[in-house]
Formats: structure tokens, sequence, C-alpha cells
């Protein structure tokens, strides 16, 4: 359920620039998850059943980045960060509403327990090459997180140009199909690293910071909106209004004022 006033802000908001959400875990426990950066499944249901119902268009990063600004108004870019196995659920839901979304893989823990460690994170083992090549064929983008979710900018040019070429080629390998999208490991990058992205043959590129998605002009640093274990329907309907994260109600208030005095 939506409550009135965010069902009121989002209808009456401007929809017309394309929005990317950043999913990592969905936890099937009922409840609200431990780990901020994970929703329940029901979470997520809910969530895109509000987006069915509203008419947004679900498109992957992909497709979003070949049209251009040629994409429809409510276009929306669902994404999944690092390849967690219970996401198995969310494609599966995805794919009962005929929705798609991007994934990107940490190619150096596919079908293993994550080689990296950020404290509560989901644990067991992270999506398989079977798994992965069965999503694709299902019309959902599978794309590079790099090969050991490495914080890029503290890399010499060398690992550097390893983490993104050998998960690009990773992922190829296993889909038989080339990989063109990435997403930047907690978000950090600098101008060395989008120089390297780009010489590694991906064509965008996905940060942490906050926005329309193509507010900045560059397909190499596509904002995005992240959700998290407390967001709700009406939430997400404040957050596609006004391309934020920050869709608290003081931030509605200070909408509310700025409609008033205009």
């Amino acid at each position: 359920m939506v409550d009135p006033i965010s069902r009121l802000i989002h209808r009456r908001s401007r929809h017309d620039y394309a929005v990317i959400l950043m999913y990592h875990s969905v936890a099937a426990s009922p409840g609200k998850p431990a780990w901020p950066w994970a929703a329940s499944l029901q979470q997520f249901c809910s969530q895109l059943d509000f987006l069915a119902a509203e008419g947004w268009t679900t498109l992957t990063m992909g497709e979003l980045v070949a049209m251009g600004n040629g994409y429809p108004e409510r276009t929306v870019v669902i994404t999944f960060d690092d390849g967690y196995s219970d996401n198995v659920a969310a494609w599966e839901a995805l794919t009962r509403r005929g929705m798609r979304a991007s994934w990107f893989i940490v190619t150096g823990s596919i079908g293993q327990a994550p080689q990296w460690s950020d404290e509560g994170q989901p644990s067991g083992r992270m999506l398989s090459a079977n798994v992965l090549r069965e999503m694709a064929a299902s019309g959902m983008e599978i794309a590079s997180h790099t090969v050991t979710h490495a914080r890029l900018p503290q890399l010499d040019d060398g690992r550097l140009g390893d983490e993104l070429s050998g998960s690009k080629a990773a992922l190829e390998d296993v889909l038989g199909s080339e990989v063109e999208s990435f997403a930047y490991p907690y978000g950090l990058f600098d101008e060395r690293c989008e120089e390297a992205v780009r010489r590694a043959g991906y064509r965008a590129a996905c940060t942490t910071r906050t926005g329309w998605a193509l507010r900045d002009g560059n397909p190499l640093q596509l904002r995005r909106l992240s959700i998290f274990n407390s967001d709700t329907p009406s939430s997400l309907a404040r957050k596609l209004s006004f391309g934020s994260n920050d869709a608290s109600w003081r931030i509605v208030a200070q909408y509310a004022m700025r409609r008033a005095m205009a």
C-alpha cells in the first residue's frame, strides 16, 4: 500500500528522466532484514507491483544507454550488485511480471562464498555460472562488478586493468555473449578508473551517486537510487519523484513549502 500523500506526490511529479535503482540482497525470511542493503522478498515484490501499477517500464542498463534520450517516460532500470544466490527469488519475481533487470557480478566468487567481506552481507554461495546463463537467456542483463570487488582507485594501473578486463572476459566466457555494462564496487572511481573502464570495452558504468540516471550525460557515470531494508512502496514513490535517496517526511515538508510559495 502507498499512503495518499506519497501517491499524490508521485502522480504530480515529472517522470521523464530515467531512474536506476540499486539492490543487493533479497531475503526470503519475512520481516525487515538486518543488513541495510537487503530487502525482504515481500518488500521487493510490493515495490515491483507498485512500479507495474504506475506504468513504469523496466529496461536493462544496456538498453537504456543504447536508447540515448529516446527512452519512454517512467523508465526504470533495476540493478543488483554482487550476485548473491538469494537473488534467484528476485529474478523469478521479475520474470513472473514480465520485468527485467541488470545484475553486476563479482566473477572471482561465481558459485562460491564471497571472497570479500562486508559486515552483515549474506552468507553462502554466490550465483553459479549455470544460473547466470539461465538468467541471461530469460532476458536479464548479466554485467561486471570486477573480479574481487576491489576498491578501484586504490589499485595500480596493472591491477586495475586486470580487474576490469578479467571480469569482462570471464563473464563473456560464461555467457557466450559480449558484456558491456559495469558497476564500480562501493561506488568508488576517479578519472583514471573511468578511463580504464572505457579502455576495457565497457559502454556504460553505474556509480552510487544519487539522482537521475543520465544527469551527467556520461554513460560511464550513471547515477542510482539505493534501496534499503527500510524502504516501502511509499518511500520508493517519493524517491522516484525526488530523484534522491532521502525521501524522508522532512524532505516532503520542504517540497510542500516550495510548492506553496510557487
